[in-house]
């Protein structure tokens, strides 16, 4: 498989990441809203916050490409405004390499829905460090920290795992993937021998 990254691949990821930067954006306020609810309620909502690394994996297929998304949707949702200010673009890094890690671990090659919710734990454990850093989190007791380990973790799964493999998967059905890849492996084994 053709594994280095393209202008267009760039280009595109470029444009996932500037939908889900507007998407990060109003996600905020509503995080912010249900926080009020308690017991890490919000938590489950957190996963949102990875979505643009999984989704830019699995319509590109490549590596890089999963913190290339995380970092551009940073990027954009900082230059939007956003309410955590110059500290999302550090999120946007572990986030991203915390879903490159576990594509890596797989060589690349598997777009199973198992490896999206291993890739939304990895960036749910990254945010998760950041939070330690930063001190959000480290005044917790034991039962309350894993308890908002637990919610951030389902949620990332839910919403970053299952949520965006569904969403490429009709995607996929609309043709809009065709654009910036082949349809199957058969595809780009043509592809391979093209290129020798």
């Amino acid at each position: 498989m053709f594994k280095k990254l393209t202008l267009t691949d760039i280009l595109v990821t470029v444009v996932i990441a500037l939908v889900f930067s507007v998407i990060y954006k109003i996600w905020g306020p509503l995080y912010s809203a249900v926080s009020v609810l308690g017991l890490h309620i919000d938590q489950l909502l957190y996963g949102m916050w990875f979505m643009a690394a999984t989704v830019a994996f699995l319509i590109i297929r490549k590596p890089g490409v999963a913190l290339l998304a995380e970092l551009a949707a940073a990027q954009g949702e900082f230059l939007f405004g956003g309410q955590w200010g110059i500290s999302l673009l550090l999120y946007g890094l572990v986030q991203g390499l915390g879903c490159e890690i576990i594509f890596a671990i797989f060589r690349y090659r598997s777009y199973h829905i198992l490896v999206m919710c291993l890739a939304a734990v990895g960036a749910a454990i990254g945010s998760l460090w950041l939070d330690i850093y930063y001190g959000y989190i480290t005044e917790l007791a034991l039962w309350n920290l894993s308890l908002l380990v637990f919610a951030r973790i389902l949620g990332s799964i839910v919403i970053t795992g299952i949520f965006a493999y569904y969403l490429v998967k009709a995607l996929e059905k609309t043709g809009v993937t065709r654009l910036v890849r082949p349809l199957s492996n058969k595809h780009y084994e043509a592809l391979d021998e093209e290129i020798r």
